[in-house]
């Protein structure tokens, strides 16, 4: 059954792989489900551009999008470059996410934290896409200094940038500079009611970014313990304070003292962890995109992490036969 662009999930890789074989399955399984987009986070033991240029080699050629890669590891031409040569080299369209990454990493690379990461992100984010829009870009900023643009090239398919996005203040930056909004561990309403408008209005009556949400995801199955799905997948977060504040905003009472299960259970609680049958998570993916959400991206690494990879890639393929039978 086909169903429509939007309507079909993207796929996330939900670890850092060590190797190729690492994540064929999951391009694999992206391929055959005609999932939207291949999507995978930071890594720093496989590059992921140099990872999805390999997988193009092996025939397995689908879109793809980083959610989200660091901005202290590139130029904005750097990034410019690996886009397009990646939407060259397989023939479809890349979403090339960025981040600022935690001040104490960004201090391990350039001695310092930024002292003001939403202007980084900016200026970043501003130089890469007027670079991609095959203009000179002319910006002496505080963080970025260039002016340049790239050497022309033959068609191809579409590069979006991307920006990650928490919060209204970067919600209003990334409404004027970027693509698409890629968010992580957001509420659907908190998207709809808080993230959206900002977008709108940092877009100032120009056309607003797509938002890209990576919703979390596990089938209850025997055995399986919610909570421990959760936090096994995003602990590390659940201590970062601008995640904690993002949360509190949405109406979660999540409180940085209290222990991770407390927290990942209140994620389960809230639907922001979407546990339940096949049925019942492609419901709630339906209800993501009826609050705004224009790409919803499956993360199945809680089952993967404490139930191992054959385990969530079942859940996936039930998710999306459900999703099929939810829009059949």
């Amino acid at each position: 059954m086909a169903l429509s662009r939007r309507a079909t999930p993207a796929l996330m890789i939900p670890h850092q792989p060590d190797s190729v074989d690492d994540v064929l399955p999951y391009a694999e399984l992206a391929l055959r489900r005609r999932a939207r987009r291949l999507w995978t986070g930071q890594s720093l033991r496989l590059d992921p551009l140099q990872l999805f240029a390999h997988l193009a080699g092996r025939g397995i050629r689908l879109p793809v999008g980083t959610g989200v890669s660091l901005i202290p590891l590139r130029t904005p031409y750097d990034a410019a470059v690996q886009a397009r040569s990646l939407a060259l080299i397989t023939g479809r369209t890349v979403v090339m996410g960025y981040g600022t990454a935690t001040p104490g990493f960004v201090a391990s690379l350039h001695g310092a934290p930024y002292r003001s990461p939403r202007t980084a992100a900016v200026e970043f984010l501003t130089a890469a896409r007027t670079l991609l829009d095959g203009s000179t870009a002319d910006l002496a900023g505080e963080y970025q200094r260039l002016r340049t643009a790239l050497p022309a090239t033959r068609p191809h398919p579409a590069v979006e940038i991307g920006a990650g996005v928490l919060r209204p203040a970067m919600a209003r930056s990334a409404g004027a500079v970027a693509d698409v909004a890629i968010t992580w561990l957001t509420p659907a309403a908190y998207i709809r009611d808080v993230l959206a408008p900002a977008l709108r209005e940092g877009a100032g009556g120009g056309r607003s970014p797509r938002v890209a949400t990576v919703v979390h995801v596990a089938v209850d199955r025997p055995g399986r313990d919610a909570a421990r799905l959760a936090a096994s997948v995003v602990s590390g977060h659940l201590t970062a304070p601008h995640y904690l504040d993002m949360l509190r905003r949405a109406g979660l009472p999540v409180r940085a003292e209290d222990d991770t299960r407390v927290k990942a259970k209140q994620l389960v609680d809230a639907g922001v962890f979407v546990y339940g049958s096949p049925a019942h998570i492609a419901r709630e993916l339906a209800r993501h995109r009826a609050a705004g959400i224009d790409e919803v991206i499956l993360n199945v690494g809680g089952v993967q992490f404490t139930h191992g990879l054959p385990e969530a890639l079942t859940d996936l393929e039930d998710v999306y036969t459900a999703v099929e039978e939810h829009h059949g």
